[in-house]
């Protein structure tokens, strides 16, 4: 459904096609549709595909657990290759800034859901904070979020070792 065929962006007038996403993707808990406008741009043996991604997804704080709203606002700049770079480079390569290559080997489409899945879990933050005011310790305090198979430890007295 989301998948654009690379015969058609041979055959395209400019060798280029720009494509709109509108739409939830489903294994990301989002609050309003992914939008995205991508263009793919056929190179000779890679293939471009820049463009810019909006919308709204929800996450759980790091430190408190709540659940809060995050919005997305990114670039995509994402390079394939048509065939197998394996083949050219041999067995070992080093990857250097700049030279990540997602390879089709030989693939006829370009899955843009799949695309954009990757892009929206790789563009999330690290440490998922809802706020710079967030004060986790007192929620949690507050929740009394102990586990009650613990309390078994709280009579344990621990005497200092004599020298």
């Amino acid at each position: 459904m989301y998948k654009v065929s690379i015969e058609d962006l041979e055959n395209s007038g400019d060798k280029s096609l720009n494509i709109t996403f509108d739409d939830y993707i489903e294994e990301i808990n989002c609050v309003t549709p992914v939008q995205a406008a991508i263009t793919l741009k056929s190179l000779g043996e890679f293939i471009e595909a820049k463009g810019h991604v909006s919308g709204v997804v929800k996450l759980e704080c790091d430190l408190c657990l709540k659940e809060f709203d995050y919005s997305l606002d990114f670039d995509i700049d994402e390079l394939y290759a048509k065939n197998s770079l394996l083949d050219e480079y041999g067995q070992e390569l080093e990857l250097k800034d700049g030279q990540f290559v997602t390879d089709l080997n030989g693939a006829d489409e370009i899955d843009i859901y799949d695309l954009l899945y990757q892009s929206v879990i790789l563009n999330l933050p690290n440490k998922k904070v809802c706020g710079i005011n967030c004060n986790g310790d007192n929620f949690l305090k507050e929740e009394n979020l102990s586990d009650p198979r613990l309390d078994v430890f709280k009579n344990i007295k621990v005497e200092p070792k004599n020298k």
